[in-house]
């Protein structure tokens, strides 16, 4: 389509196919890809170690800071970059900053536009550049890597794409560079939305290293479960979001393949209920709305944003934290259900 993007029409329906095949490569594939939710396959072309996906950072960069910092380290202040990303204050145990005043909304509409740049520079620790904290030689290993995939990506979608579109009479060279560029941020704005509806919604817990301390394998479960929230759609909107509308499952298991998500969500909201474990979720709408209320409240010194592991803390003063741990990890018939148990017997080695 874009080959005769020339059209009004023509370059409209090029864009939008071309934004929704970035999502779908984004979210449905490379995300879950990447989590080695399909290394049981044993193919080369769709294997964790090998993908490299359509966007600015590197692959190697994301699997470290978001399947190694993020899954393990899941909403943890000074851990977990994903809390504000360095610039947004999402929590009043987050030190306030004169900035916050108008960088709180400011810097989340530049992170949702750029967000794959966000993404991409995260694994550099500009913070710890900038305070001379960094590991120079490692630094520039890294800084080399971003460069070469960066300078890849806008190669192919600001000249080689447009120099190939514009061979056909029906386009030129500035309608594919502008409907690259807009489907890039199509997938940014989609894949920023998904990503804050599923930790920062009210319900979703942050927390400080002291709550990590001592923390037993099924403590860290139900970290993971109070640090995450869903939101509910249909098929469709499972398919765009990669399944992350059901983020407290997918933090549950990381590597279960995601189009198995939705089948045991019904059994980890049961298990949720029998043992009086809140399990966040709601509108995708209303979700989102609540991501941008947490940002714009936390801009102020004095604000309503959420202080970090209210539910933890309340569980364990109320003597209630040794049962949920229960709950999550040990082998007595209260437990909750393993994969096995949650998936059947045909997925539970699929994505060990």
């Amino acid at each position: 389509m874009l080959a005769a993007s020339s059209r009004r029409s023509a370059w409209w329906a090029g864009t939008a196919t071309l934004g929704v095949s970035k999502i779908i490569e984004n979210m449905e594939i490379g995300h879950n890809v990447m989590h080695g939710q399909w290394d049981w396959m044993n193919d080369p072309e769709i294997h964790s170690s090998t993908w490299e996906w359509d966007m600015s950072g590197a692959s190697k960069h994301w699997r470290f800071t978001h399947n190694f910092m993020h899954h393990k380290y899941t909403n943890i202040l000074g851990m977990d970059d994903d809390v504000g990303y360095g610039v947004i204050r999402v929590t009043r145990d987050q030190r306030w900053k004169p900035f916050n005043l108008y960088g709180n909304l400011l810097f989340n509409t530049l992170l949702a536009i750029g967000f794959e740049w966000g993404v991409g520079l995260q694994h550099l620790e500009l913070g710890k550049i900038s305070k001379g904290r960094d590991d120079r030689a490692a630094t520039l290993v890294r800084v080399k890597e971003f460069g070469i995939k960066a300078g890849h990506q806008l190669a192919k979608d600001y000249v080689v794409w447009p120099a190939v579109t514009s061979l056909s009479p029906g386009a030129t060279f500035k309608s594919t560079m502008k409907a690259n560029a807009v489907a890039n941020v199509i997938r940014n704005v989609w894949a920023n939305a998904v990503i804050f509806c599923g930790h920062f919604p009210d319900g979703a817990d942050k927390f400080t290293k002291t709550d990590m301390v001592g923390e037993t394998k099924g403590q860290w479960y139900l970290r993971q479960m109070l640090g995450s929230a869903n939101f509910e759609g249909g098929w469709l909107l499972r398919f765009m979001s990669g399944n992350l509308c059901h983020q407290i499952e997918h933090h549950l298991y990381p590597d279960l393949p995601s189009n198995r998500l939705h089948e045991i969500a019904v059994r980890v909201k049961e298990v949720c209920e029998k043992y009086d474990l809140p399990y966040t979720t709601g509108n995708f709408a209303v979700q989102y709305g609540k991501t941008w209320r947490t940002i714009a409240s936390c801009r102020c010194r004095t604000s309503f944003c959420a202080t970090p592991a209210t539910t933890l803390r309340r569980l364990a003063a109320s003597g209630c934290s040794r049962s949920s741990d229960q709950a999550m990890h040990n082998g007595s018939r209260d437990r909750s259900p393993s994969r096995t148990e949650l998936c059947g017997r045909n997925g539970a080695g699929m994505a060990s």
